[in-house]
């Protein structure tokens, strides 16, 4: 019997200090353990080139965007990537003209950049105050056909919404990779989303039947703002799921990570297909997704 189409995936997860160099060589170090553990696609937490900025609205932070084209973190990435034959997704803050996005670029085991995806759904609550600092994406949900596997990436606040991972596997996705920023929350300390935030994805995974990986930083980050200090202690927890939702690896709250998982892309392609969800699909009852309130298109 014929060998299936085999890939190893790694979610790397990392505290951040506010400086680019310390954060992107601590990426790179990490990437190199995931390479000698055999990962074949490596995921890097959201924005780990500094703090998470967005917990307060500091217009100082709107120049720390560049230019998809030349930029420095994303062309490092991409000799790292065809040196070590990996795929690498490198999240970023994106300044087009005087458009800003949080994006991310794909960039495959021989250092070619596939392109970039922009983060769809933009949050706005206290800590996470994105829609200050980014325009909602413009690319829509993509996938992108890598050395290894086609893949669908999206970024943290897209993770909550199932149409997302559901328009990534129509496409053809394999496997679905979430860079993320996500802990505590400051204006309620009792809040803990970490478990809610690991059910929700599992059901995608589950739901379309393809593994899927998540990363998240870790450590406590202060942010000075007009105010007082904005504080969120990032809660990890980075993790693989299987193609059923199962948790595969898994990392905790504290430590650095680079979490591992194979994963055979035929024998769950053909499992995918046995299931009947895709099979059984009525888009033509679905119109209503298209409205926000239930009843008037949008589109």
């Amino acid at each position: 019997m014929e060998k299936g189409r085999k890939v190893v995936v790694s979610a790397l997860q990392f505290a951040c200090t506010d400086d680019v160099s310390t954060n992107v060589a601590t990426a790179e170090r990490l990437v190199r353990a995931a390479h000698k553990k055999g990962a074949n696609i490596i995921l890097i937490q959201e924005l780990f080139e500094g703090y998470y900025f967005c917990q307060a609205q500091i217009e100082d932070y709107i120049q720390r965007a560049k230019p998809h084209e030349g930029h420095p973190t994303i062309l490092r990435m991409q000799k790292l990537a065809k040196e070590l034959g990996v795929v690498i997704p490198v999240s970023f803050f994106e300044e087009e003209n005087n458009a800003h996005y949080n994006s991310i670029a794909i960039i495959d085991a021989d250092g070619t950049d596939l392109g970039i995806y922009r983060k769809s759904h933009i949050p706005d609550g206290p800590g996470y105050q994105e829609k200050f600092y980014f325009n909602p994406g413009d690319t829509g949900f993509k996938v992108f056909q890598t050395k290894f596997a086609k893949i669908g990436v999206a970024i943290c606040w897209d993770q909550w919404f199932p149409e997302a991972a559901r328009a990534m596997v129509l496409q053809g996705a394999e496997v679905l990779f979430y860079p993320t920023a996500i802990g505590s929350e400051p204006q309620d300390e009792g809040l803990d989303s970490r478990d809610h935030w690991k059910r929700v994805m599992q059901g995608h995974a589950g739901a379309n039947l393809v593994p899927l990986v998540a990363s998240n930083r870790i450590g406590k980050e202060i942010i000075e703002t007009e105010h007082g200090k904005s504080e969120i202690t990032f809660y990890g927890n980075s993790f693989i799921t299987g193609p059923t939702g199962e948790i595969v690896s898994a990392a905790d709250d504290k430590e650095e990570a680079v979490l591992i998982a194979e994963f055979d892309l035929d024998k769950i392609k053909s499992k995918r297909h046995c299931w009947g969800v895709f099979r059984d699909r009525r888009p033509d009852l679905y119109k209503v997704l298209l409205t926000l309130d239930g009843t008037h298109p949008v589109l």
